[in-house]
């Protein structure tokens, strides 16, 4: 990715000593794989680095920590750091309440993501909305400073965010850039697909399965077709002994259904229900669906947030799709 953006964000990053790397809560592969190659980055190239996260690492992304640790972040940490770099988000608020602060310490943030219409808070950022996933950025960052420096570890973590944001090279955010860093990755890091792929997508734990079960029972179809939902409920979670993090990839089942074009799935909280949308369609743009749910995201991925029941959200953001669909 020949872009002078990158000379720029390199050249005035690497001007501070101490530097916090963020990844957003409710950690995918991409972030957590774009967090750990980015510090490496950082660690490879003379900066102290620490990665931070409010959220647990997922059990099946934990190998991530044995490459560099995430801990959870606090204000009065903040105050050591010479600067702070977000990943894959363009908003402090997808970061928890203490990324939310850093704008208060008038120090710089940096920014690398591939979400459109970033804020305005950051020193230098990097946003490239054709780019399949913040990992390929990161890779990018890489070779364009020193390719070299890409090892194994930073190898393996950049591949997962790679994986994890194409689910396994499928969707049309893929281009030759991206499998030819997948290449590149691959050989670098001398690892084979299955290795990281294995660890991810094949080490479920059973009460994971025991959720799925339960919510593949909740799904059904929408708008003669088109629009599919699957529901989550507090009850489902405690039932079953999980937690959030054991919910990621469920909204892919819903969207496999033959003849839907996009879906929702509506996660019960304490407080509101939490929204993921997905589309496999071009005529469905969930990031502007999402937009009218205090969400926002891609085209075709996006997340959001109800501030009510379930019942009220299902009955409310299937409107707002199907009124879409119409206009």
């Amino acid at each position: 990715m020949k872009d002078p953006i990158f000379k720029t964000f390199i050249s005035k990053i690497l001007s501070h000593q101490k530097i916090a790397v963020f990844s957003h809560v409710r950690p995918d592969g991409d972030c957590l794989g774009a967090q750990v190659a980015m510090s490496l980055w950082l660690q490879k190239n003379g900066k102290e680095a620490e990665a931070f996260n409010e959220d647990a690492v997922p059990e099946n992304m934990e190998w991530l920590t044995e490459f560099f640790p995430i801990t959870a972040p606090s204000i009065d940490k903040m105050k050591n750091f010479d600067a702070f770099v977000i990943l894959d988000g363009n908003a402090l608020h997808r970061f928890g309440e203490t990324a939310e602060s850093l704008a208060d310490l008038d120090k710089p943030i940096f920014m690398i993501d591939h979400h459109p219409d970033p804020d305005d808070v950051f020193e230098e950022f990097v946003s490239r909305e054709s780019a399949s996933s913040t990992c390929e950025l990161i890779y990018a960052l890489y070779t364009k400073h020193n390719p070299d420096q890409i090892d194994e570890q930073a190898a393996r973590a950049m591949y997962l965010g790679l994986v994890t944001d194409t689910a396994s090279f499928q969707f049309n955010s893929v281009k030759p850039n991206t499998l030819k860093a997948g290449a590149d990755l691959l050989d670098r890091g001398e690892f084979t697909p299955d290795e990281v792929v294995e660890r991810i997508y094949s080490s479920r734990p059973l009460r994971q399965l025991k959720l799925l079960s339960k919510a593949l029972d909740t799904i059904k179809i929408h708008a003669e077709g088109i629009i599919s939902t699957i529901e989550i409920t507090k009850e489902m979670l405690t039932n079953t002994g999980c937690t959030k993090e054991d919910t990621e990839g469920f909204v892919q089942y819903p969207l496999s259904i033959k003849g839907v074009k996009a879906c929702v799935l509506f996660r019960e909280q304490e407080k509101g229900v939490k929204l993921s949308l997905r589309s496999k369609s071009d005529d469905i743009n969930v990031n502007e669906w999402a937009k009218k749910f205090n969400g926002g995201g891609h085209k075709r991925a996006a997340g959001a947030w109800y501030d009510g029941s379930m019942e009220n959200a299902l009955k409310a953001v299937l409107a707002a799709g199907t009124a879409n669909l119409k206009s």
